[in-house]
């Protein structure tokens, strides 16, 4: 989206870089409209040094979920979907069905309370490794119905699978050590 609108003005040139392939398609029709002004690398951000980057005015680092990473269910970001746990953006060493069935009590616990910043995360860590020992986590909504019963009382503002969510997929994708 924005290098769209960026290259709207004549003289500027783009250089983008994505992690997910999902892109590729998007990226190759630009490439083929702009060929003088857009290329793109599918890497990682902090794989940046890689690129060559010819007198940069601007650098935008659009950084999260997209919301078609979100609407893919296949992908299992959302907690609306019945897939696999997955939750990678692309060029993933792991997934979240790996941190899920495979991390400490006590690892899990500091993903979700740090990265997610939930108050219940020693419960839902608790209750993650409770039912794991009884039959693994495959998907999605096996996550949402333990992390439902874990949580004492929440807002109808917020989903309560959100921050859990949020912290597996910081941690899958390690989008904070990307941009140290």
């Amino acid at each position: 989206g924005y290098s769209k609108e960026i290259l709207k003005f004549a003289k500027t040139k783009v250089q983008a870089l994505d992690r997910d392939e999902k892109v590729l398609s998007t990226a190759k029709k630009l490439e083929k409209k702009y060929p003088q002004r857009f290329k793109f690398y599918q890497i990682k951000f902090s794989q940046i040094d890689k690129i060559i980057i010819d007198q940069a005015d601007i650098f935008i680092f659009d950084l999260g979920l997209s919301s078609i990473q979100l609407d893919d269910l296949e992908r299992g970001f959302s907690f609306k979907s019945n897939k696999k746990l997955d939750m990678g953006m692309g060029l993933n060493e792991i997934t979240a069905l790996d941190v899920i069935n495979n991390l400490s009590e006590n690892d899990l616990r500091s993903v979700i309370k740090f990265l997610g910043d939930e108050k219940e995360a020693s419960k839902i860590a608790k209750n993650i490794v409770r039912y794991r020992n009884e039959k693994k986590i495959t998907n999605t909504s096996d996550l949402v119905k333990i992390i439902e019963k874990s949580k004492k009382k929440y807002s109808s503002k917020i989903n309560p699978c959100t921050r859990t969510f949020q912290a597996l997929r910081i941690f899958v994708n390690k989008e904070i050590t990307e941009l140290i």
